[in-house]
């Protein structure tokens, strides 16, 4: 290529040349005419590319931010638009290519064949951007989160990318993509085998989709996947999950249907959080109530009409049983059971506790650590940290209410209690006592 560019310039430094003369001279060496105009149509390429992309898409690019100043850049279509741009100077070459004389069968076939494949790539990775913005604006939408089209644009994409690679080796090899979609048909198993994983999370994609079973923003727990937090990206392949801890679980999309995982979405859509707690009553502490004690809890303004009607209840049941005289007989109060009452009628009436669900305070099954005395009730917020902090007031109260009904709560012996009875037993000596 030098070497035919050397005659031309020391030709053209000459001065008088005509262009009559320069026409001349030119016809006489071909190959040299072939050269420049190749590189003449590689100028105009270039030039066309600068004039698209600093002109065009310049006054483009200002044209958008006036009209769209506080747009996120990820929603911009310049994205779009700037893939297209790189089609220009290949239509410029695929179309000047012919318009050069002498210009060889091999190389015409290239020069178009490599733009052809330029174009399909440019045009195939424009439509996986404008598929992007399409789903950049969709979770725009203020019900997004409750149906993410994420899986199904990877979908497209993965569908467009395959097309654009077949019509790409198609142009290459100058071939009909006729031929190559024949040839995939026996190859169908060996795709089947190394696309597996992305037909199956599509599957599952489609069936988490339809049915509703996961968010955006939903908090699931799939101990299995060790994963137990707020779902942040919902994916083709996978589900992104920031667990309490602040790390990152990723979860193969089709592990949400084939295993089992919790949704606590209704919980948070019912507006009530559980609480599901006990405390271990010392079953020693546990006796029916004087007189006087009576009279002390009647002081509560929670227990005043359970004392009057629990009175009114056991006078008559009394009243109805012979031998009732003595004491062992009659039915009386007891210290649990009015503590027990006491803690409904103080949930009943707790402002942060949910009434429209169920309040229950009850008994469970003794053990070797004492009695559970359960409260089940729903707080009205259920955010973490509020639900805790209501849960907490509640228990710090029925802790410091338990001796005002002569109750002891249970607890392993510790080592003050050690020390505490040794020093109380009488100190030995000489063996005797």
């Amino acid at each position: 290529m030098p070497g035919l560019l050397e005659p031309i310039l020391h030709e053209a430094s000459l001065a008088g040349m005509t262009l009559s003369e320069i026409n001349t001279w030119l016809s006489q060496h071909p190959a040299s005419y072939t050269v420049l105009g190749l590189l003449g149509l590689t100028l105009l390429a270039w030039v066309a590319n600068w004039i698209t992309r600093h002109i065009l898409l310049r006054g483009l690019r200002h044209l958008v931010k006036a009209a769209l100043p506080d747009k996120d850049p990820d929603l911009s279509p310049l994205r779009v638009t700037s893939r297209l741009a790189n089609v220009v100077p290949a239509l410029v070459l695929s179309a000047g290519i012919v318009l050069i004389p002498d210009v060889s069968v091999t190389l015409l076939a290239v020069v178009r064949n490599v733009s052809t494949a330029f174009i399909v790539l440019t045009i195939a990775l424009a439509i996986g951007s404008a598929l992007d913005l399409g789903n950049a604006l969709y979770q725009r939408r203020p019900d997004a989160h409750q149906r993410p089209i994420k899986g199904y644009v990877q979908i497209l994409k993965i569908v467009v990318y395959a097309v654009a690679a077949i019509l790409v080796v198609a142009s290459l090899i100058d071939r009909s993509p006729l031929i190559l979609l024949s040839g995939l048909g026996a190859m169908a198993a060996v795709l089947m085998l190394i696309f597996q994983d992305t037909l199956l999370s599509l599957v599952a994609s489609v069936q988490l989709g339809t049915n509703d079973m996961v968010r955006i923003g939903d908090w699931i727990e799939m101990p299995q996947q060790n994963a137990d937090g707020a779902v942040i990206d919902i994916a083709l392949h996978t589900v992104k999950v920031r667990n309490w801890d602040n790390t990152i679980t990723s979860i193969p999309t089709k592990k949400l249907i084939s295993d089992a995982f919790k949704n606590w979405r209704g919980m948070s859509e019912s507006g009530g959080r559980r609480i599901k707690r006990s405390m271990l009553l010392d079953q020693q502490s546990i006796h029916f109530l004087s007189d006087e004690e009576q009279a002390h809890l009647a002081c509560f303004a929670l227990l005043q009409d359970y004392f009057v009607a629990k009175a009114d209840e056991l006078a008559a049941w009394n009243a109805r049983h012979p031998g009732t005289q003595r004491a062992l007989n009659q039915r009386r109060l007891t210290n649990v059971g009015t503590f027990r009452m006491y803690v409904l009628h103080y949930l009943r009436a707790h402002p942060e506790i949910h009434q429209g669900m169920s309040i229950m305070v009850r008994q469970l099954a003794p053990t070797p650590d004492g009695l559970p005395l359960e409260l089940y009730c729903f707080t009205s917020d259920t955010r973490w940290v509020e639900h805790e902090r209501i849960q907490s007031d509640v228990f710090d109260h029925m802790f410091a209410i338990l001796p005002e009904f002569g109750l002891r709560v249970f607890q392993q012996p510790s080592g003050a209690d050690m020390q505490a009875m040794g020093s109380r037993l009488p100190v030995v000596r000489g063996g005797v006592l």
